[in-house]
């Protein structure tokens, strides 16, 4: 895909990778309209990226806001590219989840990204070349205790977008799955950063997913994980998931010391199994 002739809807744009998104985009000669919640980001974004960028304040879950987002595309000449960013998430123990939260991470992380792409997909059907580009997770190939919810809706967003790209493999519509590992966003709680020091987590700047996008989209991919050796427990977790069963066993109290700390029930301190047990790699980086 060129993405010097490409119009782009980036829904999330002021979120945790959204700033790096936007930056990568126009870097590689692209327009975007930015999609977002916070009204104060979306102009600060504007301020910066200058005429290469609109924005349409919505939040995706509302029907009417999902008007205006489509209504914005229809303006825009050339409009091609769907980057479904938006997203949130949630750390802690499945038990400790109340109904609302878990309906509002699957409406936000899937439901309203489902929704959004179906309203769109008649004016991407009508370019010469279009993509749906759905922002996943490492998390949407290997479930991982503290993140059931989470995992829950990026297991299905993958599902979606291989669904979605054989349902459209005889038109010009592309779709591309794109799966970071840890990333260093706001969306990490103070837990979940904690946690990934005493678990020696490789984590990845937005940049490096921003460059990573352009570079997939750059080469017309469907599906890419970022992080090595994630790509390799992915495939593991695919072929032989009681390998990783046992290797997130032994994480185990210590994602459970961090979620309860998310809970409010304990301090960040560290546990009595990161002071005493060593980790192998695989635990390090998964």
């Amino acid at each position: 895909m060129r993405l010097q002739d490409s119009v782009v809807v980036l829904t999330g744009a002021t979120g945790g990778m959204g700033y790096a998104m936007v930056a990568a985009l126009c870097q590689a000669g692209a327009r975007v309209l930015l999609v977002g919640r916070q009204a104060n980001a979306l102009r600060a974004l504007e301020a910066d990226f200058g005429s290469r960028v609109t924005s349409v304040q919505a939040d995706l879950r509302i029907p009417d806001d999902r008007a205006k987002v489509v209504m914005a595309a229809r303006k825009l000449p050339g409009f091609n590219l769907l980057v479904n960013a938006a997203g949130i998430n949630h750390f802690g123990l499945f038990e400790s989840m109340d109904d609302a939260a878990i309906a509002e991470l699957i409406d936000i992380n899937l439901t309203a990204n489902l929704q959004l792409t179906r309203a769109l997909l008649p004016l991407l059907k009508a370019a010469p070349q279009a993509c749906v580009v759905n922002i996943g997770s490492t998390f949407g190939s290997i479930g991982y205790a503290g993140f059931s919810t989470y995992c829950a809706s990026k297991f299905a967003l993958r599902g979606f977008s291989q669904a979605l790209r054989r349902e459209l493999a005889d038109t010009r519509v592309g779709v591309l799955y794109l799966a970071p590992r840890a990333t260093n966003t706001e969306m990490n709680s103070t837990q979940v950063n904690a946690m990934n020091r005493a678990l020696r987590v490789a984590t990845d700047s937005p940049e490096q997913v921003a460059v990573q996008l352009v570079w997939a989209l750059e080469r017309d991919l469907r599906e890419v994980h970022l992080g090595w050796p994630e790509r390799l427990f992915v495939r593991l977790n695919g072929l032989l998931p009681s390998l990783l069963d046992k290797a997130l066993h032994r994480q185990l109290p210590t994602i459970q010391h961090y979620a309860n700390s998310a809970a409010g029930d304990t301090d960040l301190g560290p546990s009595e199994t990161e002071t005493t047990k060593p980790t192998t790699v695989m635990e390090q980086r998964l």
